[in-house]
Formats: structure tokens, C-alpha cells, sequence
């Protein structure tokens, strides 16, 4: 791994993600300061990664001594045509817009600098789930690591404190159900079942992007309206009344066709839709056979409390990764295990005598 300035007093993590944004601001402790989260849209323009790197910056209190550690998914973003392009581009982007030392994370290749990024790009890409395994895994030597995003599921054994993944690559990891293409906020409904139970009948779904798993979650109440950041499917509003307009027209009704508690069962169907399947890559996962019964789940995201149901589903302990965290406040915290990856690339970038990395 290459060395980090050692003058550095401040740590800054970056998560490019392609819907998101998330940055951390860690001090050579291990305390987290500041965790930010902003919206990306970056299949729209690179000029939306300048926007949110701009807005990023603008809330958080950055000192001259700071190093920045970058990790990144947003090179998937079809605007580039293959992930060695997307890599490059976003790390000349971030580069010329970050002051100070800017390295970027290159899993067990440690962090290179930016002139070694082309020849790196394939263990950069789309890296920082290892990112938050790895920090994770520092301090539970076995579990099993689920992160729900916005729009993937990331499973990581543990295992000797170390992460113990059969895949590197989002095609080997998709491959062994260690990526799983659904999340708490992004995800479209027509992606989780061909047909729920709606109206005493199973009904099909309609295979049209009408609605996304943040209108399940916001009419039942469990997603932070912090983290329901991303564009409605309608491009309309979040209120209940839209959000429930969007769920009937999966199934070919109007909101006015039924009362509010039929589409808050609609709603609870969807989730246990994703559930299965998210309880079936768990399954799989834990019949490798690496980890005890019972071994706990270490859950991060804004998915973290369907990490939860699924330990409880499955007999385990559940340990929130943001438990596992120093920070200034409780709030900070919070969003730290929202942000995981921001804060587990900021803090794998401290040196060994500066804090806990």
C-alpha cells in the first residue's frame, strides 16, 4: 500500500457512487467529523459530479493538511462506454477539483495516485464495498457484512478478520450472489416479482418502471426522508398521496380505487418480495459454511433495517456497523453507517501510528 502524508491532520473519504455522493470527514483519531450525502445523477453529464463534489465541499470544514481517499461505482454510469473509461474520467474529474493529497482506493493493491489509476482501473472499479468489509472485518473477525444501498445489496463473509468474498469483479460478485442488484430506494417493483397478493388475488405486475422500492419504504415509514433523495418514478412528489398513486398503477388500479391500508399491504407485499430475495442470497452466502449459526450480521446502508429483519428471520445477532464507529456525535455516527464507504476508505488511509487504520 502507498503511504499517506503523514503531516495530513484530516482524512476525507469519497464514495462516487452513480445516483450518490458520499463523503466523510475522519480525523487521524478515527473520529468521524462530518458524513454528507448528496445526489448525483451521473448518467445525466460529468458536470453532475462537478455539482456535487461543489456542494459536497460546501458543507464540510476542510483544512489545507487534508487527504483525500476516493472510492467509486459511478464508473458503470452509461455515459461512459466501458468501467476502465468511467474510472479515468472520474478520477481526473476529482482530482483537479480536490486541494491536497488525493489517492484513490485500489482493494488489495492498497491507494495509488492518480497516475497509476489507468493501470489499476480494474481493481478500482466499483471497489468500495471492500472498502467497508475491510473496515468492518478490523473489528468482528467473523460475521457476515450485509450493506443495503439505494440500489444494491452487498454480501461480504467474514472470516479470520478478513473479508472472505469469492468475487472481485461486479460479474463474479453478481455471479455468486455477493452483489445483489436491489435496494431501499432505486430499485423499480417491476424488478422484484412478476406478481404479488393484492385484493384478496395475486395480481400481475405491470413491467413499466411506475414506482421504485423509495415508495414502498416512505409509505411504510422505515426509509430517513434524508436518505430518499433520488427522483421519483412519475418525476412527481413524495407525498402519501402520490406515493400511493404510483404503487396502484403496478397493478393496473387508481389510489382512489381503494382506501390507504390497501396499498400500505401492498406496499408490505413488495418488501417481503425483496425480502426472498434478499433472504436468498443470505442463504447461499451462509451454506459456504465459513461462519457459525448464529454468528452475527453486521448491517450498513439505508437498507440497514432489512438487515435486521434477516438476522431475525434467521436466528442471528445483528450488530449496526455504525456501532462500530467513533464519531463526534450520534448523528454523525448514524450517517457514517449510512456512508460506510466514504468513512471505512477515509479511515483505511490514516497510518498506523495516526489512528486505527
Amino acid at each position: 500500500m502507498t503511504e499517506t502524508t503523514p503531516s495530513a491532520q484530516q482524512y476525507l473519504g469519497w464514495d462516487i457512487g452513480g445516483a450518490n455522493l458520499k463523503a466523510a470527514l475522519v480525523r487521524a483519531d478515527g473520529v468521524a467529523v462530518k458524513v454528507v450525502q448528496v445526489p448525483c445523477p451521473l448518467w445525466q453529464g460529468l458536470e453532475q459530479l462537478d455539482a456535487a463534489l461543489d456542494a459536497a465541499l460546501a458543507q464540510l470544514n476542510v483544512s489545507q493538511g487534508v487527504r483525500h481517499s476516493v472510492t467509486m461505482t459511478g464508473e458503470l454510469a452509461d455515459i461512459f462506454p466501458d468501467r476502465p473509461t468511467g474510472v479515468w474520467q472520474i478520477a481526473t474529474r476529482v482530482h483537479a477539483k480536490l486541494s491536497g493529497d488525493v489517492w484513490f482506493f485500489a482493494g488489495a493493491d492498497g491507494f495509488v495516485p492518480l497516475a497509476q489509476v489507468q493501470a489499476h482501473s480494474h481493481v478500482i472499479a466499483s471497489a468500495n464495498w471492500l472498502a467497508s468489509a475491510a473496515f468492518v472485518a478490523r473489528r468482528l473477525k467473523q460475521g457476515l457484512f450485509v450493506d443495503i444501498g439505494s440500489t444494491t445489496a452487498d454480501f461480504v463473509l467474514l472470516q479470520d478478520a478478513q473479508p472472505a468474498n469469492l468475487g472481485t469483479t461486479d460479474a463474479e460478485r453478481m455471479q455468486q450472489e455477493e452483489l445483489v442488484y436491489t435496494g431501499v430506494v432505486r430499485t423499480s417493483l417491476m424488478a422484484l416479482a412478476s406478481r404479488v397478493p393484492f385484493a384478496g388475488q395475486w395480481h400481475n405486475l405491470a413491467a413499466e418502471h411506475f414506482a421504485t422500492t423509495a415508495d414502498v419504504y416512505r409509505l411504510l415509514g422505515e426509509l430517513d426522508p434524508q436518505e430518499d433523495m433520488a427522483a421519483t418514478a412519475d418525476g412527481a412528489g413524495k407525498s402519501v398521496e402520490e406515493t400511493s398513486r404510483r404503487l396502484a398503477r403496478m397493478v393496473g388500479w387508481d389510489a382512489g380505487d381503494a382506501d390507504r391500508a390497501a396499498w400500505i399491504h401492498l406496499a408490505q407485499a413488495f418488501k417481503q418480495q425483496q425480502l426472498d430475495l434478499l433472504r436468498h442470497a443470505t442463504l447461499r452466502n451462509l451454506s459456504r459454511n465459513l461462519i457459525r449459526p448464529g454468528t452475527p450480521f453486521i448491517g450498513a446502508g439505508a437498507g440497514t433495517f432489512l438487515v435486521r429483519e434477516l438476522a431475525q428471520q434467521l436466528g442471528h445477532e445483528f450488530i449496526a456497523a455504525s456501532s462500530l464507529i467513533k464519531a463526534e456525535s450520534d448523528q454523525v455516527r448514524n450517517w457514517a453507517g449510512v456512508c460506510l464507504p466514504a468513512y471505512a476508505v477515509a479511515n483505511l488511509g490514516i497510518p498506523a501510528t495516526g489512528g486505527e487504520a
